[in-house]
Order: structure tokens, then sequence, then C-alpha cells
């Protein structure tokens, strides 16, 4: 059975549809969706999954539409966002450098937000708004740098790698620095920050991030093609009629501004940006990007992760961060010894 079909439409147009590639994003947008209606029913007053249902259509008791509407709902949908934000965002990276190990968490971007948001808490004691900001205006500036500093003549893939790796060093030492003038309160509230959770967010995390999300996700989809002509080379996209550098500009602003969103709403969740293209790759087995079923598979990472810190150690007990960074941790580990083993490192 061929994975890819070809569909044709009236007026002589046709497009290719890659069949096992819809499924797996089928099959992931389920498991998003599950994890979230068990998400949403897990807690200190526990919901069973029907109850949740009636009440997102409206039809909940009064004090279940409160629980699950105003608490526990703009909670899944910030983390469907963020893991959406962050597995495409880390799905470009890996693209334009192509480099399996070109994601936010190893480029530095992920610090560089960090430490945007600690010095709004540290020299600042600013709110929780101006955290975000703060903590986005380190992801872009971070971005920049790396950018700049891995140009010469366009962007290479292991310059770009190498390049963030050193930007990477250089900010967490500016985070350490920072810790350490702050006072106990603004460190503690820091600490708490850096770990990367979903505790507590509302929909002042859900709307800004939905609207970065409506304006950037239709713009990189739009640019798939020239992404994927990119992954030939820059001489034959360009025979091809790929503006290479314009595109790969836009892209990378893009992918900065998913990961600096997701950081500014959820602090730096590890790892998600890493693992999820690569999975995502691996159950389809398509040889493009894999935008759309890397979006899916953050979502349904970050969820099914943070339900399963609920239950396996309470509500509010372990931030979804620590989850995700260790499972983030050993799969990059694999993926050294993979690549090693192939003699690509």
């Amino acid at each position: 059975m061929k994975s890819q079909r070809v569909l044709r439409a009236p007026g002589g147009l046709s497009f290719r549809l890659d069949v096992r590639a819809l499924a797996v994003v089928v099959l992931l947008l389920l498991v998003a969706l599950t994890g979230s209606v068990l998400l949403i029913g897990t807690g200190d007053f526990p919901i069973p999954a029907g109850d949740v249902l009636r009440t997102l259509v409206g039809g909940g008791k009064p004090g279940q539409e409160f629980i699950v509407t105003e608490l526990r709902l703009p909670r899944v949908l910030v983390g469907l966002l963020v893991g959406a934000s962050l597995g495409l965002g880390g799905a470009l990276f890996q693209s334009v450098s192509r480099n399996p190990l070109g994601s936010p968490d190893v480029l530095g971007l992920n610090q560089g937000a960090t430490a945007g948001a600690l010095v709004v808490i540290v020299l600042f004691s600013g709110s929780a708004t101006q955290v975000a900001l703060g903590a986005l205006a380190g992801g872009l500036v971070t971005g920049a740098a790396i950018h700049l500093l891995a140009w010469r003549q366009g962007v290479h893939g292991y310059r770009l790698v190498l390049v963030g790796i050193g930007v990477s060093a250089i900010m967490t030492a500016v985070n350490g620095f920072l810790l350490t003038k702050a006072d106990m309160v603004d460190a503690a509230r820091a600490v708490v920050w850096m770990t990367g959770s979903l505790n507590g967010r509302d929909w002042d995390q859900v709307r800004p991030l939905f609207a970065l999300c409506a304006v950037l996700v239709p713009l990189v989809l739009g640019n798939a093609r020239g992404l994927r002509m990119m992954e030939m080379g820059d001489d034959v996209s360009s025979a091809l009629g790929v503006r290479v550098e314009r595109v790969r500009l836009l892209l990378m602003v893009s992918a900065v501004l998913l990961t600096a969103g997701a950081t500014a709403a959820a602090g730096p969740v590890g790892f998600v940006a890493l693992t999820a293209p690569q999975l995502a790759r691996r159950l389809s087995r398509s040889p493009g990007p894999s935008l759309v079923p890397s979006m899916v598979m953050g979502a349904a990472l970050l969820i099914v992760a943070d339900w399963a810190s609920q239950r396996l150690f309470g509500a509010d007990q372990l931030p979804v961060g620590v989850v995700t960074g260790v499972l983030g941790g050993a799969y990059l580990l694999w993926l050294l010894v993979t690549e090693r083993r192939a003699g690509r490192i």
C-alpha cells in the first residue's frame, strides 16, 4: 500500500496526500484530546470524563462548570498551545539547520528567554505579565544574536548549532549570576518559573499565545513548500525558484517567536521542541519537515506528561517541565548515540 496518493481537483489542479502522515496526525489529535479531557477531570476534585464533556458543551452542574471552565480548561489550553508551539518551532529549527540537534533547548533560546524573565523578576520584581514580556524579549534578542553570529554568507546548519551551544553556555552563566543577586523571595519565585509549569495558568496566558499561533502557524505552513525544497540544498532550491535567504529568515523568526511565546506562557519546558519533531518524523516516515505532525505531537506530549505527573505525584506537586526534562534528556542521550553510530557526529 502506497503511503502517498495524488488527488485531482476540478480545473486540472492536483495535490499529493500522505496517507500515513494524515493517519499519524489524526491519531495524535485523538491522544491530545483524550488526554485533555482526562487532565481536566484530574485534581483534588476529580470529575468523570463524561461530566467533563457535558460541562464543556454547557450541560454541567454549576460547581463543575466553575472548576472546568475557569480553573482547569485554561491550563489545558495553555498546555496544548505551548506543546504545539514548541513542536512546530523545533521542527523549523531542525529543518533549517538540517540537524536533529537543532532545537531551542540546544541552541540557547530557552536560556535566553529565561534570562529575560530573570531580569524582570530579580531586578524589577515585575508582575506575571511583565515576566512574560521579559521572557519574550529575551528569546527574541537571543535568537537575533545567534543568527548574526552564525551568519557567514548564509546560515550553515552545524555553524548554527555550534554558535547556539556557545550562546546557551553564556546565557546559563548569566542566569546563575542573576540568581545569586536575588533575595530569597525573588530567587524562590525565579526557580519555580525556571522549572516550567502549567500550574496557575489562566485565560491571561491563553489569549496572547492563541493570537500568536493564529498568525504564525498559517504563515509557516504557507512556506512549507519552500522549506521542503531547502532540505535539498540552497543551490537546488534556488534553481527551483525558492528565495532561500528570505524564506529561511522568515521561518527562523517565526520559530523564535513560537518558542519565546511558549516560554513566556509556561516557562522553559524542556526537550519538547527536541523530541516532538523527531518522534513525528519517525512515526509518519515523511521525508519532509513534518510540520503538522510535529505540532500535534508536541501538544500530545505536553498534555500526556502533565496528566502523568498529576496522576503519579498529585495535583501541582511535580511541574511538567521536570517530566519532559527527564524524558527528553534520556531521548537526547539515545539520539547522540544513534548519530554517533551512524557517523554523523
